[in-house]
């Protein structure tokens, strides 16, 4: 084993400058015996590595080499599975557990032993050693020669050291100047020894001579001794003296100490007066002001609101600690506060009575507006005002309780105001509805007092008198039970839609006028706003509730300050949505269709005021309006498909165009030129499909319960004009409607035509139908001739019975019966009887062909010739 280990340490570790330690012969548990070498290894430079090192012999040949190495301080466990019974296992735990069984329990002890050395002496690092006898883990192990060829002794193993090269240099000089060195060891190491006594003889000598130096240097240093104790006599005296005069700087410093304290605090009280006097001290003329200054002209305003403002800056000085103990200061506080309250409560006064003056000089001018279409104009009073703008926001800085106050009182004052106002303005608008309309005596208005006293049957009354002059025909098959709108002037309309937007215009620019004036004067943001809440509490303001919370004593709103203002606007203008509601009402019972001029007008005015804020008092009050028109919009729909549910016909005159499709035709028309570019064409687009669903249900009820006139004909002349009022209009919603009114109008004259026109040549009639029977039973067309009923003969006398006056006179007697079949209105006339002339034509062309295929060559023909039918037409249309 110490030839391998000699041979490891020259071969493997010497070349990496590492020592070897330990070494154990070991092979891996449970595995096929393949030996290697565990090694225990130190490096030879500073810092000191300790590494194990596992050694295997190479396959090719006879020498070894280096295959894996751990650092030991990765080591973590160290098990020898047994510390009483000799068990040559153990294992090792790295980053992985390393099972091993050693050639003997001697060599795996030893090498146990030195990795526990190695930690102690290297890393002092946790190792838990299991199963180790106690013996091994002794720190100091008697070195022996067993010892030191194992390698566990480490101080016998730190004898060993290697030669220099000037070691190796000079023991060949050695061994040069002797011959014998190499060939007699033992005489060179006798000569050795006896060189070296020798040296050791003058080595002693040497000491011997200097001995007498020894006794020279020895006085010379009891001399030295007692020279030092003189100077430390002197400087024992040097420190008595020097402790007097210590005490007496001690003294000196002491003073200047205090001396420098008492200007610090000088100078530090001085700040705080100056602090004091800076920042709490308030001018005479700032008091004069807040007293006694002039609240009605602008430089008194002025003064007083820079009088404010430093009042505010002195009250709200953050104070340091300690301040507010003083008397002065407390005494100034008081001071300041007693002027907050004396001037807030001016302030407060003064306002107050500029708000009553102000609705005394408004309803003075009343008067004025009362004839026009206008309300008042507010801004000089907002202008004069706004004055007291920055003194609002102190008040509502410092006293917010006053602040609320002038709020109610506002509120309270200008909502009397405006709904005079607003009230009087909507007097007027009524009136010149009334006024403006020629129905407006029929319904019973009267522009005092802006009410219908009509009643319900004077309505229904004059719809059926207007019904009637529209229409004299048609009057007695629709029983109106509302007013029709197409009895109104589009002029009057003109008129209505006017005033509306008059009344909508006047509203619009006096709210917005009053929030943005509430916004600047009370210092409310427009925009949303939060604030940090502690207690909460919920007021009535005059039947608005406020909720406010208080932290440090001022009030904040819960919800935004936008919400306060558009509070404030539902108390100051809570006429505008009833007055609104009453003037749509009135122009719904006017005329019904008013409603449509209402929805744009309402849409776009809403449209316009949410483009500017979704959230504003004008845009949730319009919003609410729209709401209630859009109701009367969609009443005015359903009226005019009830009318068409509950119309009754006459069972004595013919039925032409129906009331409600030229009603139809009427609203389309009305409703084209009021949606034009508007908003809210999706409303107009579902209605108009309503209603044309509606029209075709009912065209048809009527048309099955037609007596006079025959169903085909009510079906065509309606759709024909419902065709040609939505090919007028052009409504892009209604396309598949327009191609369905073709269709039906289209059908039903084809099947009117085939119907009237009926069988013309009667017998002719019957003879070819027995012809094409023969033939679909299977004779052959030309064979058809040899058949008793239907030869050349019987043939000839059937066409003898049809000459050429006779079909003419039939064909007259079927013009004067379509002709009293329809109805000029609608001008169908020439083109139905246009189609019974092609109808006729193809009949006469079939009867051709088959004489051409059935009876070849018999020369037969008809006694009259195509040209014949159309000079028959021709004249009879024109005689007629």
């Amino acid at each position: 084993m110490t030839a391998i280990k000699h041979a490891l340490q020259r071969d493997i570790f010497t070349p990496n400058d590492e020592r070897l330690l330990s070494i154990v012969n070991v092979c891996k548990a449970g595995k096929k015996k393949r030996n290697c070498f565990l090694c225990a290894t130190v490096t030879t430079e500073r810092p000191v590595q300790v590494n194990v090192v596992k050694v295997k012999k190479s396959d090719k040949g006879d020498f070894y080499k280096r295959q894996t190495a751990w650092a030991l301080r990765d080591l973590a466990v160290v098990d020898a599975k047994d510390a009483v019974k000799e068990n040559p296992e153990f294992d090792l735990h790295f980053d992985k557990v390393y099972k091993w069984v050693a050639s003997s329990t001697v060599e795996k002890n030893t090498f146990i032993s030195c990795i526990w050395k190695l930690n102690q002496r290297y890393l002092r690092k946790k190792i838990d050693f299991i199963n180790v006898s106690s013996q091994l883990l002794e720190e100091s192990v008697p070195s022996g020669e067993n010892q030191s060829v194992a390698g566990g002794d480490e101080e016998a193993v730190d004898e060993y050291q290697e030669l220099n090269a000037r070691e190796e240099q000079d023991i060949e000089i050695m061994m040069e100047g002797c011959e014998y060195a190499i060939s007699n060891a033992e005489a060179f190491a006798e000569k050795l020894s006896r060189e070296l006594q020798v040296l050791d003889g003058a080595n002693i000598q040497s000491i011997m001579a200097s001995e007498k130096q020894v006794n020279i240097l020895m006085k010379l240093l009891d001399e030295a001794l007692k020279e030092v104790d003189q100077i430390e006599l002197k400087l024992s005296s040097y420190e008595e003296m020097l402790q007097s005069v210590k005490d007496q700087m001690d003294q000196i410093s002491e003073s200047n100490h205090l001396i420098h304290l008492s200007n610090t605090n000088n100078v530090k009280l001085l700040s705080e007066i100056e602090f004091l006097v800076n920042h709490m001290d308030l001018a005479k003329g700032h008091i004069k002001a807040l007293q006694e200054g002039d609240l009605t002209s602008s430089r008194g305003i002025e003064a007083c609101t820079n009088a404010a403002d430093a009042l505010l800056q002195c009250m709200n000085v953050a104070l340091r600690p300690g301040h507010d103990m003083l008397h002065a200061v407390k005494q100034q506080q008081q001071r300041f506060s007693d002027l907050r309250e004396q001037f807030a409560r001016r302030l407060a006064s003064h306002l107050n009575s500029v708000f009553v003056q102000q609705g005394h000089d408004q309803s003075s001018t009343l008067a004025q507006h009362s004839a026009e279409l206008t309300l008042p104009n507010h801004h000089p009073f907002h202008r004069d005002l706004l004055r007291y703008a920055k003194l609002m926001e102190w008040l509502k800085n410092t006293d917010y309780g006053k602040y609320e106050g002038l709020t109610k009182n506002y509120m309270d004052y200008l909502s009397r105001l405006y709904e005079r106002e607003i009230k009087d303005f909507f007097e007027v608008a009524k009136i010149k509805m009334t006024g403006t309309t020629r129905e407006g005596k029929k319904f019973g208005l009267h522009g005092s007092s802006g009410k219908l006293t009509g009643s319900t049957s004077s309505l229904n009354k004059l719809s059926v008198q207007s019904s009637g002059n529209r229409r004299s025909q048609s009057s007695s098959l629709l029983d109106m039970g509302n007013m029709s709108a197409s009895d109104l002037d589009v002029a009057d309309r003109t008129k209505f839609d006017k005033i509306f937007e008059q009344v909508l215009s006047e509203l619009e620019p006096l709210c917005l006028a009053e929030q943005d004036f509430i916004s600047k004067f009370f210092k409310l943001q427009q925009h949303q706003s939060t604030s940090g809440t502690t207690t909460n509490e919920v007021e009535e303001m005059d039947g608005v509730a406020l909720s406010r919370s208080y932290t440090s004593g001022v009030p904040q709103t819960i919800s935004s300050e936008k919400d306060m203002i558009r509070q404030m606007m539902t108390k100051i203008f809570r006429c505008i949505e009833p007055e609104l509601n009453n003037l749509i009402a009135l122009g719904d019972k006017i005329d019904s269709f008013n409603s449509l001029y209402m929805l744009v007008k309402m849409s776009h005015h809403v449209w316009t005021a949410q483009n500017v804020d979704p959230a504003s008092f004008l845009s949730t009050t319009l919003g609410n309006v729209l709401v209630t028109v859009k109701r009367n919009f969609d009443k005015c729909i359903s009226n005019q498909m009830k009318q068409m549910d509950e119309v009754k016909i006459s069972k004595k005159s013919k039925v032409g165009i129906l009331p409600f499709v030229a009603e139809f035709e009427e609203f389309a028309a009305l409703a084209e030129s009021i949606f034009k570019n508007a908003e809210r064409r999706g409303d107009l687009d579902k209605a108009y499909t309503k209603l044309i669903r509606a029209v075709f249900v009912s065209v048809e009820k009527v048309a099955n319960e037609s007596q006079k006139t025959p169903r085909d004909v009510v079906m065509m002349e309606n759709f024909h004009h419902i065709f040609a009022t939505l090919s007028r209009l052009k409504i892009s919603c209604l396309e598949a409607e327009k191609k369905e009114a073709k269709q039906k109008y289209t059908d039903h004259l084809q099947s009117y035509v085939i119907y009237s026109l009926g069988q013309p040549l009667e017998k002719l009639n019957h003879f070819f139908e027995g012809v094409e029977a023969r033939v679909a039973q299977g004779i052959r067309e030309e064979e058809v001739s040899y058949q008793l009923a239907f030869n050349k003969q019987e043939l000839r006398k059937v066409i003898k019975e049809y000459p050429g006056k006779e079909v003419k006179k039939g064909l007259d007697n079927l013009y004067k019966k379509v002709d009293k079949h329809l109805c000029e209105e609608e001008n169908l006339l020439q083109v139905v009887w246009h189609s019974m002339q092609d109808e006729f034509i193809r009949q006469y062309k079939h009867f051709e062909g088959l004489i051409a295929r059935c009876y070849p060559g018999s020369g037969i023909t008809m006694e009259f010739t195509i040209q014949d039918i159309l000079d028959y037409c021709s004249s009879i249309a024109q005689s007629h």
